[in-house]
């Protein structure tokens, strides 16, 4: 299933791969801890539980590497995409204005 097609979601220590279009569950990774924050960056997957960071395949869930980010404790990782997430989610966001503006436009035009 190709990873445009899943959502990725972190919930009770767990990371979740699912179908966009069915919600169905495609895969399941069980990390440690209870709260998950979960990334996409370039196509790999990354997860922080417990204080440690974890990298997965987006398409398996199958963990590719681990880093216990020793020192640093157990509490609550962030993690930031130096390709920016947000930017991404701004561009859909407009791309999304745009459609709605043109389909008011055609409505108001033909109505």
């Amino acid at each position: 299933m190709p990873q445009s097609s899943l959502i990725y979601i972190g919930i009770g220590g767990k990371v979740l791969a699912l179908d966009r279009a069915s919600g169905q569950e495609v895969w399941r990774t069980a990390l440690k801890g209870d709260f998950v924050n979960v990334a996409m960056q370039d196509g790999d997957l990354f997860a922080s539980s417990s204080g440690e960071l974890f990298c997965l395949d987006a398409a398996t869930g199958h963990i590719r590497w681990q880093n216990p980010l020793k020192g640093l404790g157990r509490g609550l990782v962030s993690i930031a995409s130096s390709t920016g997430q947000q930017s991404v989610l701004l561009r859909e966001k407009k791309d999304r204005d745009d459609e709605a503006a043109a389909g008011a436009a055609v409505t108001g035009a033909t109505g």
